[in-house]
Order: C-alpha cells, then structure tokens, then sequence
C-alpha cells in the first residue's frame, strides 16, 4: 500500500513556523488500528486523513471529503490546524478546482474556503463557562507558577480549560511559561478537561495591534504544547468578542514556533478562522 503524504506548516507565512500537520490522502478507509500507528509514526500534534467521498471524484475536482484527526495517542473530534493543512495540500498541491470544499468531521460538516492568501476555516463557536479560580488552585500554581489569574473558565463541549491572566501579567512572563506533563496531569485525569488553554489581553502598544494572545498544553492528548491550535480559538474568539465587544478580531499564539489567526465571530453562532500554510514535504508512506 501507498500513501501519499504530505507535511505543512500551518498558520505560518513560512516553512518552520506555525503549527505542522501531516496530511494523508487515502482513497479507501484503512483499518482502525492503522490510523493510529502512522499517527504515532508521524509523531506530530495531529496527523489527518483525506478520504474520498464519490468515487467518481478525484482529489482535484472533488468537493467533500472524510477527515480524520489523531495525535500521537488518540484521534479527536476537532482540529483547526489540520484542517487548514488539509485544505492546502487540496488547493496548493492537487489543485482542486472548487472554490471551497467541505469536510465530513466528528465535529460536523466543515466549510473551507480559499481567500486571496489565506484559507478560511467555517468552525462552530463555543463558549466557555465561567468558574471558581479556587476550585483550580493547585493545578493553576503547576501552570502558571505565581503569575496572577483573571479568571477561569470551562469549555465542556471542547473539554478544555481557559485560563486568562490579569492584565498587568508581563508578556515577556507569559512566553516563559513551561510546565511539566506530569504536573499537570496530576490534578487532572482527563474527566473534565483535556486540554488547557493561557490567554491575555493584546498590547496595544505593539508593533502588531493582537488582540489577544494563547498558548495551549494538552498532554492528555500526548501533546505538551501545541503550537498553534485552531480549535482552541473557537472558545477563545467567543470569549475575546465578548469581553472586547468585537466581531473581527487578530491573535497570536505565542509558542516557540508562533502562528497569527484572523477570527470573525458571525451571528449565526460560528467563527471563521483564516490562516496561512506552507508545504514542505511531499513523499510517498509505503506500507
């Protein structure tokens, strides 16, 4: 068997930037097992799986398709990143002629559409809940060391926890934020959150005007930090509309390896999340 893979930078202008993904485009579902060993092959945050919906479509005039998402431990229902690379290796690299595809998900059908240099990703909102900063104590002095919290908040359907920092909270400080797996895992066994997401306000005296800035951990999914999480920003956009009172809005995720994000917070209670990606690698997985 062969497969055609392919590895992409997302939400990056250029290659070793952003989030990579690897891509996989399969004509037929392979067995389960199978989907999970290149994924732990690949050893990335998420390796993703293209499938052919009509036979009698390729991948260059088709215009739905089955993804897939895994990381290197489990598969998931969202993933904005992989997504975005999916959509490029389509576009970018077989050529698709459509002018948007649709993606057959756990998480639903997902709209993906070319615009100028981006790709534009139709994503559900969520909005996470308000909590009890106490109730996370311990965990938050794991994360955050003694860095002051805003508040806290949960998002169920995403099983992830948002945590935003006070605004007098350094961005040099934020940046060097490095907690340990094991740490984090501790306190939590995965039951009420698989994921953790630390944000603050943007600056307004940058260069760049961001509204917000992320990181995101999630070892829970075999991933300490993930560098730029498209999934994350479905809560992170509802929350920062809300709080700034903006629907279109800019964001930095800022890992080692950094990615932008264009948000647009819709009134049909979805967001559209743009990016760009980069191509790198383009090979054969012979089995």
């Amino acid at each position: 068997m062969e497969i055609p893979l392919f590895l992409v930078d997302a939400f990056a202008r250029a290659p070793f930037q952003g989030n990579p993904a690897a891509v996989c485009l399969i004509e037929n579902p392979l067995e389960e097992e199978l989907y999970q060993n290149i994924a732990s092959e690949m050893n990335l945050s998420e390796t993703v799986f293209i499938r052919k919906l009509n036979t009698a479509d390729d991948f260059s005039t088709g215009s739905r398709f089955s993804l897939r998402w895994f990381t290197p431990v489990h598969e998931i229902v969202l993933c904005g990143h992989a997504t975005l690379a999916s959509a490029a290796v389509l576009f970018y690299k077989k050529e698709n002629i459509n002018p948007a595809v649709v993606f057959e998900t756990l998480s639903g059908d997902l709209r993906v559409r070319r615009h100028d240099e981006s790709i534009v990703m139709d994503f559900p909102l969520n909005k996470p809940e308000l909590q009890h900063k106490n109730n996370y104590k311990n965990f938050l002095k794991d994360l955050l060391g003694d860095l002051a919290v805003q508040d806290v908040s949960l998002c169920k359907a995403t099983m992830n926890l948002q945590v935003r920092l006070a605004d007098s909270c350094d961005r040099s400080a934020f940046r060097t934020i490095k907690p340990e797996a094991s740490a984090l895992m501790k306190h939590e066994d995965g039951s009420r959150f698989k994921g953790v997401i630390v944000t603050m306000k943007g600056d307004s005296n940058s260069q760049v005007k961001y509204d917000f800035y992320s990181r995101y951990f999630a070892p829970w999914h075999g991933v300490l930090e993930d560098p730029v999480c498209g999934s994350a920003h479905t809560i992170l956009a509802a929350y920062w509309s809300e709080k700034l009172g903006k629907k279109k809005m800019l964001a930095y995720q800022c890992s080692k390896r950094g990615g932008e994000l264009e948000l647009e917070v819709r009134d049909d209670g979805r967001v559209d999340i743009a990016g760009q990606a980069v191509v790198i690698l383009q090979g054969t997985l012979k089995l």
